[in-house]
Parts: structure tokens; C-alpha cells; sequence
């Protein structure tokens, strides 16, 4: 809490000089909102900052495009750009206690993961500015009469990285590294719930030395959210959020065909086979179907059991989960912290109470732990008897709620794990790896891990289904931010 302490007076020290437009720290203009941001796990007040306005977004958005059109950076050579974003890495690195305790503080996130987690930001930046160096931005080609053509690799342009709330850094530096690597210049909307993250990543990078205007930060709701997205001057969105805004995202840019990219919500189904052995699966799936106290997209929040071993299995994982302290998400012992905010937890309880109501049972959990009487804590709730029609079974309730659904056979299996709107992520448990890769090629998804759960910010992630469009990490999270020109020489 200490660095947490000191991250917060420097914020505040700077007044309302919130934003960052131009390579300046601006003061907001006037008629914004003031808005708070609340520690989850005691309901204290953190911060209360001026709201980003919508004269402010047109500010910015026009910085960000004289930097495109006018500016250095995407006319520097990858690999110069690449030299730049390794600065940003470095200077992120020697904030690390900063980022995990920023995370920790706004969204209740254990701090034991949140000081591992937020490598993965200073990672971004290394991995991108690698692929600056070995990207083939200019491929050389020969037609088969002859002529010579090359294929070249630019920058989209002007993009909007709207984020969310939950992994708020993590989420935007998978956007904002690889726009930069690509040469494009950045607008951020980071969630008002959250920050201060942005507000550390725009230091590290006006101290890096980036040109102005190259990245621009906007803290604000979702009216300022939405003008963004309309305004002439993006020429992408790149959002991470809810099925629903995405999908408004989407209709929007559509009028003035704006390039998008979406990384939605999920309904991960967890798919445990005949064979796999209870010992080898839980280490995995007790910390991954619940991860950040569930409010992650791609949670495991459908366990898909055979029949035969329902019993068996749900007993050793609920007993797992119930050795899981939740408490201070700053105490080294915590396993499990609270929801981010009041409205999640009301959300989470409605969902709890829809499951009852259909007719699953609650095999744990389902209320609040009496022991914590502040903060936005729910306890680890674990449906059995769950169809796969059923809301909780259907719906994301970004909360710690997991469903068990028995499943009759293999093809039983395959068909209730694709029985979703989603298709974001997923895991096979098997003793037989090469039958789990067959499994996990039938499910439409958009990564499985066979035997454990993985996200490797060096491979591409994203969705199939209503879970989004694009991928984000990986060779493929760079070409997100490109567009292709051919040349061709007569």
C-alpha cells in the first residue's frame, strides 16, 4: 500500500492536470464530471479526478493525427520505433511494485498475481519492439510474367484503444505496443474505474521521449467513449469490453467503414475426459475458473464432466476452492480478492439467484463471507445440476460463479461445449494429449489449452463467435494495425 500511497499523491499532485494530449499533461475542459475511483475490498476513496470532456477528445484526436500525418513516427524505420518502445519497456520495468499495487488498489486483484501479471506489460513492449526488428514491413515479390512487386506493411492510421476495468494495463499495452510497433498513433480511453494505470504508461512514455501527439490518455465514461468512436479523424477502434458495447462498436464504425478490432466477452468450457486424472487438472482449473474473482474474459466458467465422474470431480475441486482464503486482496495469503464494484457484485448476486431459480443447485457458496462485513466480496460459487439452456450457463456474469454440466459421450460433450454464443477460450483435460488436440479442434474457440491454461502474450488471442473480431498478441496483434498496399513496377 505504501508505493500504492505515493502513485496516488504524485497523481493527485499534479491537480487536474489529468490528461495527456500532445505530449503535455492538460487540465480538462470545463463541464466535466468528477469521478471517483473506490478500493473494492474497503470501500475507501482512492481518487477523485476531472472527467475527460468531449472538446478534450477532439483535442486529442487531432494531436494524434497531426503526429500521423505530419509527424515522425511513422515515418521512422521499425526498427527506430522499435529502439523507442524498448525505452518505454525498460522505464515500465522499474515501476513494477507501482503497476501491481495500482491493480491491486482499483480492482482488488491479489496482489500475488497482480506482481506477476504486470511483467506481462514492460513484455508487450519488448516483444513488439522485436518484432520491429525481424517484421518483413517490406516483402519482396516477383509476378510470374516477370515484374517485380513489393507488398508493403504501413501503419492504419489514428486508433482508439478503449479498455476496460479489469486487467487495465495489461489490456491496453496489448493495443498500445503493438499500434506503436506498427506505426500508428494512439488515442487511450482507459475505464474511468480505473486510471492510474494510463496515467503511469503515459509518464513512461513522454519520458521515453516519444514524439507529441504519438500517445494521447483520456480518462472517461462512456458519452466521451462513444464520440471517440464517431469522430472523422480515427481511422480504427480497437476495444476490449462487453459483447454489447462491441457490438455497438461495430454498427457505428461501420457508417464510415472504420477499420475494428474487438476482443468481447467468454463462456469458457473447461472439458474434463474420462481419463484425465483429478490431480493433474485442478492446479490449473481451481485458479482459472475464478481468476481475478472471476472477471476475466477468459475464465473457465463451464466445467463439463462426465457422468460417470460428476461427483468425483466436483467434490475434489469444490474442496480445492473452499482452501482458497478470500480476503485482503493485499495480504500475502489471499487467494481471492473482491469484485472491482458495487453494481459487479449486485450483478453477480442477480445471477446467483437467476441459477437458483432455474433449478440448478448450488454445490458451494452462493451468499457473502460473513467474516468481511466491508468491500465487494462474494463468496466462490459452484453450480452442479446446470443445463446448458440455463442463464448462468449461457450469459457472462464476470464473477466467481462456475458451472458444472454433465455430458453423455463425446459427441454429448463437443456439442455442449460449443452450446454458446461465445467461443473465446477453453481447456481439454485428458492423459492422452494427442485425443485432447482432437477434442479442441472441434470447439469453436479461439485458443484451448490442452492439460492447463495458457495466454501467452507472444500468441495471438481473440475470439470466434460473438467473443470479438481480430487478434491481440502475437504476429498476428501487430497486423491488427496494418494495412496492406501492394506495388507493383511496370
Amino acid at each position: 500500500m505504501e508505493q500504492l500511497n505515493r502513485t496516488l499523491h504524485g497523481i493527485k499532485a499534479r491537480g487536474n492536470a489529468g490528461l495527456f494530449i500532445g505530449g503535455e499533461w492538460r487540465a480538462p475542459g470545463a463541464g466535466g464530471a468528477l469521478l471517483d475511483v473506490v478500493a473494492p475490498h474497503n470501500e475507501e476513496l482512492l481518487l477523485q479526478y476531472a472527467e475527460a470532456t468531449i472538446a478534450d477528445v477532439d483535442l486529442a484526436v487531432a494531436a494524434a493525427r497531426e503526429a500521423f500525418d505530419r509527424g515522425p513516427w511513422p515515418r521512422l524505420s521499425p526498427q527506430e520505433r522499435g529502439a523507442q518502445l524498448r525505452k518505454v519497456a525498460a522505464l515500465l520495468k522499474a515501476r513494477m511494485p507501482e503497476l501491481a499495487e495500482a491493480w491491486t488498489g482499483q480492482v482488488g486483484a491479489v496482489i500475488g498475481f497482480t506482481s506477476k501479471a504486470s511483467y506481462q506489460v514492460p513484455g508487450l513492449f519488448d516483444y513488439y519492439a522485436g518484432l520491429c526488428d525481424t517484421y518483413p514491413f517490406v516483402d519482396e515479390r516477383t509476378r510470374s510474367s516477370g515484374g517485380k512487386v513489393r507488398v508493403v506493411a504501413e501503419p492504419a492510421g489514428v486508433v482508439a484503444a478503449i479498455t476496460p476495468w479489469n486487467a487495465p494495463l495489461v489490456l491496453l499495452c496489448y493495443k498500445v505496443a503493438a499500434g506503436l510497433a506498427a506505426g500508428c498513433t494512439i488515442v487511450a480511453k482507459p475505464s474511468p474505474e480505473t486510471p492510474i494505470d494510463a496515467h503511469i504508461l503515459a509518464e513512461c512514455i513522454a519520458e521515453a521521449g516519444l514524439p507529441a501527439g504519438v500517445f494521447n490518455m483520456l480518462p472517461a465514461g462512456r458519452e466521451v467513449g462513444d464520440y471517440l468512436i464517431r469522430h472523422a479523424g480515427i481511422d480504427k477502434v480497437s476495444f476490449t469490453g462487453s459483447t454489447a458495447a462491441g457490438k455497438h462498436i461495430a454498427r457505428t464504425a461501420a457508417d464510415r467503414l472504420a477499420r475494428v478490432s474487438l476482443e468481447l466477452g467468454g463462456k469458457s468450457a473447461a472439458v474434463i475426459l474420462e481419463d484425465a486424472k483429478i490431480e493433474n487438472v485442478l492446479p490449473s482449473l481451481v485458479p482459472y475458473s475464478m481468476p481475478i474473482t472471476g472477471q476475466v474474459c477468459f475464465s473457465l466458467t463451464r466445467v463439463l464432466t462426465p457422468r460417470s465422474r460428476r461427483d468425483e470431480i466436483v467434490e475434489a475441486y469444490t474442496s480445492a476452492v473452499g482452501k482458497v482464503k478470500v480476503g485482503d486482496p493485499f495480504a500475502a495469503d489471499s487467494g481471492m480478492g473482491p469484485l472491482a464494484m458495487q453494481r459487479q457484485r449486485d450483478r453477480v448476486e442477480g445471477y446467483i439467484e437467476k441459477g437458483r431459480a432455474e433449478g440448478a443447485k448450488i454445490a458451494m457458496g452462493g451468499g457473502r463471507p460473513a467474516s468481511l462485513n466491508r468491500g465487494f466480496f462474494i463468496e466462490p460459487t459452484v453450480f452442479v445440476d446446470v443445463e446448458p439452456t440455463m442463464t448462468i450457463a449461457r450469459e457472462e456474469i464476470f464473477g466467481p460463479v462456475v458451472s458444472f454440466i454433465d455430458y453423455d459421450g463425446e459427441e454429448d460433450m463437443i456439442a455442449k461445449a460449443n452450446a454458446t454464443d461465445y467461443g473465446l477460450h477453453g481447456a481439454v483435460y485428458t492423459g492422452d494429449p494427442e485425443h485432447g488436440y482432437a477434442v479442441a479442434r472441434q470447439m469453436r474457440t479461439g485458443s484451448v489449452t490442452v492439460n492447463g491454461m495458457i495466454v501467452d502474450i507472444e500468441m495471438p488471442f481473440g475470439g470466434f463467435k460473438q467473443s470479438g473480431l481480430g487478434r491481440e498478441g502475437g504476429i498476428e496483434g501487430l497486423e491488427t494495425y496494418i494495412e496492406t498496399k501492394t506495388i507493383y513496377f511496370a
